[in-house]
C-alpha cells in the first residue's frame, strides 16, 4: 500500500472547479447534534464526564428528535446568507445520525427512525445548497478501536464511502479526531499509516471529484487535504505552526461557535452579538477565509431561538453587502488599520470593509481612474485621485455602525 509520503504525483485533490466554487461560497452552517443534546453538557460530555459505554448506550432509547425540519433549516440558511453545511455524521461518541449499514447504532433505529441527512440533502438540492460531512476518526464506542486496529479502519473507510455514495453530490469531507500526539499504540501500526489516510483521501476523490478533504489534525494540510480549517480562530492569529505556517494555495475556513459550545447546551447564556458575528465574517474574507458558523440542535431536532436570531440578523446585514462577500478575495492592499480591501477577480471591483471607522479621510492604491460608493445605498464619495493614490472623503459619522463597505469602480 501506497504511504502519504509516497504519493506525490499520484494523489488524486478536488477539482480547480470545486475548490474555486468552494471560495466564493465564504459562508456555511455548521451542525454538531446528536445524543450529547439530550445531556445539554456539550459533545464531549461522554469523555468529560466519564460516563461508561453501557449507560450512553440508553440513550438512544430515549432520542426522538421529532420536531425536526429539514425545510425549516434550509429556509433558515437562505435567511442567514449561507451556501453549504457541515453535519456531524458522527462525533466522537460513536453514535451515526445517519442510516449506516455497518452498525446498529444510529439514529435509524431509535423512535425517529428517520435519516435527518437524507431529509437535507433533499431539501438542499431543491435551493442549490451544499451538503458536506463531519466525520469523527476517533470513537469512544466501537470495540474494535481499541481492540482490532485493522477491524476499525475498515469500520471507518466502510462509513466514509457510505457517505460518499448515499446522498448525491457533496461537499465537502471535515475529519476530526486525528491528533498526531494521540495515535494507536504502536503495534498497530501498519504499512500505509495507522489510519490509512492515503487510501481515504482517494477513495473520497475518486467517488466525489468535486468534495474538498480537511483534517481538523492541527498540524500543517498533509498530502490529499485540499482546505486548512481554523478552531474558533482567525487565519494568522493563533500561535501555533499550522496557523503561521505556509499552507500553500488550499483554501482557508474558519469554524465559529455562537456561544462557547459545539453541542447544545442550555446553560450557556455567552451568545454573541450579530454585530460579533458581521465582524468575524468580515475578518474571514479578508484574511481569505470562509466562515463556518456552528449550531447545536435541541435533543427535539431545533435550532435555539437565540441562535436563530442572530443568524437572522447576520442575513439582513448579508444580503445588503452581497457583492463585497461572496466570489471575493483578499487585497490587493493588505489589512489597513481601519479594515480590509477585498476584490471580486469576474466583476473587478475593489471593496473596503471599514471596521474601524477613521477620523478623516483614507488614501488606498488603486490603478485607472476610480469612482466610490456605499455599498448599501449607493451613495457617491467624493474622491481625488494621484496617479494610483485614491483619497476618500468619508462622512464625520460611521454609516454602517459595524462595517461600512464601499465599492472602488
Amino acid at each position: 500500500m501506497r504511504t502519504i509520503e509516497d504519493m506525490s504525483g499520484v494523489r488524486r485533490q478536488a477539482s480547480v472547479a470545486a475548490v474555486k466554487r468552494y471560495q466564493d461560497m465564504r459562508l456555511g452552517m455548521f451542525v454538531h447534534w446528536g445524543l450529547y443534546a439530550m445531556i445539554g453538557h456539550g459533545e464531549w460530555v461522554m469523555h468529560t464526564e466519564q460516563i461508561p459505554v453501557a449507560e450512553y448506550e440508553k440513550l438512544p432509547q430515549r432520542f426522538n428528535p421529532s420536531q425536526f425540519n429539514a425545510e425549516e433549516w434550509a429556509k433558515l440558511m437562505v435567511d442567514t446568507g449561507q451556501k453549504y453545511m457541515v453535519i456531524t455524521s458522527k462525533h466522537h461518541d460513536g453514535f451515526c445520525m445517519y442510516d449506516s449499514s455497518l452498525t446498529d447504532y444510529k439514529i435509524t433505529n431509535t423512535a425517529f427512525q428517520s435519516d435527518p441527512i437524507e431529509q437535507l440533502a433533499y431539501a438542499f438540492a431543491k435551493r442549490d445548497l451544499k451538503l458536506g460531512f463531519y466525520y469523527s476518526l476517533l470513537d469512544w464506542h466501537h470495540p474494535a478501536y481499541r481492540t482490532d486496529w485493522p477491524a476499525y479502519v475498515a469500520y471507518y473507510q466502510g462509513q466514509v464511502r457510505e457517505l460518499c455514495t448515499r446522498y448525491g453530490d457533496i461537499n465537502m469531507i471535515w475529519f476530526d479526531g486525528y491528533w498526531p500526539e494521540h495515535e494507536p499504540p504502536a503495534d498497530y501500526f501498519v504499512e500505509g499509516g495507522p489510519w490509512q489516510l492515503s487510501e481515504t483521501y482517494d477513495m473520497i476523490h475518486q467517488l466525489q471529484p468535486d468534495a474538498l478533504i480537511g483534517n481538523n489534525h492541527h498540524v500543517s494540510p498533509l498530502k490529499g487535504e485540499d482546505f486548512q480549517m481554523y478552531e474558533q480562530d482567525l487565519p494568522g492569529e493563533n500561535s501555533a505552526g499550522f496557523n503561521t505556517g505556509s499552507v500553500g494555495n488550499r483554501p482557508l475556513e474558519s469554524c465559529l461557535t455562537i456561544n462557547g459550545n459545539w453541542g447544545y447546551n442550555p446553560n450557556d447564556g455567552n451568545h454573541k452579538s450579530t454585530s460579533e458575528l458581521i465582524t468575524f465574517l468580515v475578518e474571514c474574507i479578508g484574511r481569505g477565509s470562509n466562515l463556518l458558523l456552528n449550531v447545536g440542535p435541541t435533543p427535539m431536532g431545533t435550532i435555539q431561538p437565540e441562535h436563530s436570531a442572530r443568524m437572522q440578523g447576520l442575513g439582513t446585514w448579508v444580503k445588503k453587502h452581497a457583492d463585497s462577500i461572496y466570489g471575493t478575495r483578499p487585497g490587493p492592499m493588505p489589512k489597513q488599520e481601519w479594515g480590509y480591501m477585498v476584490h471580486n477577480p469576474t466583476s473587478g471591483r475593489v471593496f473596503l470593509h471599514i471596521l474601524d471607522f477613521p477620523v478623516g479621510d483614507i488614501t488606498v492604491d488603486v490603478p485607472g481612474k476610480t469612482t466610490a460608493r456605499h455599498l448599501s445605498s449607493g451613495e457617491e464619495i467624493a474622491v481625488q485621485q494621484n496617479g494610483t493614490k485614491l483619497t476618500l472623503n468619508l462622512p464625520a459619522k460611521q454609516p454602517d455602525p459595524v462595517d461600512t463597505v464601499i465599492v472602488l469602480d
